[in-house]
């Protein structure tokens, strides 16, 4: 060990010796070289036999390179903030993350600027060692190259079972499950389809989707959220609230206008712009493609067509659609 690192390690030997793991799911398909665990046993040879101590795992499992809002990620760097952290290894750059300018943002700027040493041990990178630090940017177009080379393999095979009829949307719409024989066919779930169904009636009576939720909060019908839940179904949860009962207009006007309750298939409702952007873009309703007669209907499609004639009348008179 040169003088250089002597006196790093010495000067921050209160400091966290951070051992940065990820694993993304389309890391999985390579076997075990890059589990968590194998990972996990890497680091900490590697920290024990050069000398790192109070060494502290941060794992992300599951998280794509390309994501940089990765729990313990963020809790790496608020650690770095908070001036807690001596050293960051990591298995390989890629586990790092998989964008060159947010990684090369970390190793040539904060990391430096928080006296940080960031060894990445199968690329035998250190910034202890200026040599090793010069070809860190090389790697960082690579691993990008690779996740844009991923994305386009994963579009084209998203695409292609899109273009065959089969539901894209990872759980059905409300008022549906998942058949247990076939997963990517969908059955009635009987007590949310009464609800939607009493929201198209309540339409055609003459009610408004701000109208018919207070009418479900009213009567503690629990809103899909809720409902997904109490059935031991993982959904984002983005209500902005913990009342299972309340619902809102805008989830009203979402059920009214699925043509998915016509026992349809609909796909491509949505796009995004680049792989390395996680907001979902609607698509032009030109763009959709749309499966008839894929699964049991909820919604008779003269009811449909009605309500849907109602919700034009409505959008037409107010901004808001009431």
């Amino acid at each position: 060990m040169n003088n250089r690192q002597s006196n790093i390690t010495v000067k921050n030997i209160d400091k966290i010796t951070a051992l940065y793991c990820r694993l993304s799911r389309d890391d999985e398909s390579q076997g075990d070289s890059n589990s968590i665990k194998n990972q996990k046993t890497i680091l900490q040879k590697y920290a024990d036999d050069n000398s790192f101590t109070n060494t502290e795992f941060f794992v992300d499992d599951g998280y794509s390179g390309t994501n940089f809002d990765r729990p313990d990620w963020q809790r790496l760097l608020s650690q770095v903030e908070e001036g807690n952290i001596s050293t960051i290894i990591v298995k390989d750059m890629s586990r790092l993350g998989r964008d060159y300018l947010k990684v090369g943002y970390y190793t040539e700027v904060l990391f430096p600027g928080s006296d940080i040493r960031f060894i990445a041990i199968n690329n035998n990178v250190d910034s202890a060692n200026q040599q090793d630090s010069d070809f860190t940017p090389f790697l960082n177009i690579i691993n990008e190259w690779y996740a844009k080379d991923t994305s386009k393999k994963i579009r084209s095979v998203f695409k292609s079972k899109g273009q065959s009829g089969k539901p894209l949307c990872t759980n059905p719409p409300y008022g549906y499950i998942k058949d247990p024989e076939d997963k990517t066919h969908w059955i009635v779930d009987e007590e949310a389809a009464k609800v939607v169904k009493e929201a198209f009636r309540l339409c055609m009576q003459g009610y408004g989707p701000t109208q018919i939720a207070k009418e479900f909060s009213k009567r503690k019908i629990m809103n899909p959220t809720a409902h997904a839940k109490a059935n031991g179904i993982n959904i984002p949860d983005n209500r902005g609230h913990d009342d299972d009962y309340i619902w809102r207009g805008s989830t009203i006007v979402h059920i009214l206008s699925r043509q998915e309750y016509l026992g349809h298939t609909v796909n491509f409702k949505t796009y995004r712009k680049s792989y390395k952007q996680k907001k979902q873009i609607k698509n032009d309703p030109s763009e959709w493609m749309i499966f008839e007669n894929t699964h049991e209907a909820i919604i008779e499609k003269p009811v449909f067509e009605v309500v849907q004639k109602i919700r034009d009348g409505r959008r037409r008179l107010t901004p808001m659609g009431e």
